[in-house]
């Protein structure tokens, strides 16, 4: 539904309302923590009916978009919404584009089988690999155990949850930059420098926590500035994530899908997302007792891989139409193999000149 000129910033707006959840359940916590009796973490678990309630509640309400209303058979009425959604009368063009689209993917019977095509090679490998290294550059260990984390090194509970706050503001505040930016600096820049950022952040930080934990896992007396700048470059690295990998793991895979695989590419991206979410979670503590302050190194390591990867493998998708999503493809020096003209033979396009998009020829 978004336009292209701004869908990037719109589409951040699902990773802005993650981590607006996630610092909201951190404060929650840090004064359900404050319960005398010990009882409070039973309103942590069951507070989490609320957003589930909102959740169901607005299902009821959600309107369709025009494209799923043409897949459907109702045109006139997904005209009309895409006039509501623009708010101009002149919609034809990019309605004929949408119908366009829908005819080609109701043209294919076996969306998953077809992933499997040789021309669909980037999208599927886009599909795997970007969830795979977003997992992968650790912030669920950061998120999911910052209030253990900063306990572990030191910190007593209340600094520890006050810590989580911290960095779930820190989350947010970095999120909103990606909203400003990403349709200005484009997606490539934000991934690497954030994996730049990140990288940096997470070798200072396993040499502090190296330097005095050692592999003994013994802090002795921790020096109140030593944990304060290990606060702070965990934050820094939050903030590295939440304008690159956070709202782009979800962003780039969105926009890149032809309608005729879309539904099933995204359903690979989001399990591969999943299944990863869950295999850091669970053995996270063990790689903590076992690895220490290495557990960093090895976060750091991937945020190379992944770097080096977007680098030479992800072209630019900012200001291009969905529907025109495959000439970058067709001009990408690896990509151009799998992806060839004879693929999409209802017509070329060829890129306007500044940053205005592709156009049809």
């Amino acid at each position: 539904m978004a336009p292209y000129k701004y869908r990037g910033a719109l589409n951040i707006g699902f990773q802005l309302s993650i981590t607006v959840g996630i610092l909201i359940a951190n404060v929650l916590n840090y004064f359900f923590a404050k319960i005398k009796g010990g009882w409070g973490w039973r309103l942590s678990l069951g507070g989490a009916m609320v957003p589930a309630l909102i959740i169901t509640v607005g299902s009821l309400v959600l309107p369709d978009t025009p494209n799923s209303m043409i897949e459907r058979g109702q045109t006139e009425e997904a005209r009309a919404k895409l006039k509501k959604i623009r708010g101009v009368d002149d919609v034809d063009e990019e309605f004929k584009d949408l119908v366009a689209a829908s005819d080609a993917s109701k043209l294919v019977q076996h969306p998953w089988t077809n992933l499997l095509q040789r021309k669909y090679r980037p999208h599927l490998t886009m599909a795997i690999l970007i969830p795979f290294f977003q997992q992968l550059t650790g912030i669920n260990v950061i998120m999911f155990y910052a209030p253990v984390l900063f306990n572990t090194i030191g910190f007593g509970d209340d600094a520890s949850l006050m810590s989580a706050v911290i960095t779930g503001i820190v989350n947010v505040g970095a999120t909103l930059v990606s909203i400003y930016g990403v349709d200005k600096w484009g997606r490539r820049f934000l991934f690497l420098e954030g994996g730049v950022q990140m990288l940096i952040c997470q070798a200072v930080v396993a040499a502090c926590i190296g330097a005095k934990f050692g592999v003994s896992g013994n802090p002795g007396d921790l020096p109140k500035w030593y944990a304060i700048t290990v606060v702070l470059f965990i934050c820094i690295y939050v903030a590295g994530f939440a304008w690159s990998w956070g709202p782009l793991g979800w962003l780039v895979p969105s926009e890149i899908f032809p309608l005729e695989i879309r539904s099933a590419a995204q359903s690979v991206n989001v399990s591969v997302n999943m299944i990863f979410t869950f295999a850091v979670a669970q053995v996270f503590l063990s790689m903590l007792c076992h690895l220490k302050f290495g557990l960093f190194l090895f976060f750091a390591f991937f945020v190379v891989v992944m770097s080096i990867f977007v680098y030479y493998f992800l072209p630019e998708t900012k200001g291009i139409p969905i529907e025109e999503m495959n000439q970058v493809w067709r001009s990408h020096w690896y990509w151009s193999r799998f992806v060839e003209e004879a693929d999409y033979p209802n017509g070329g396009m060829e890129m306007s000149k500044g940053n205005h998009g592709p156009k049809n020829v």
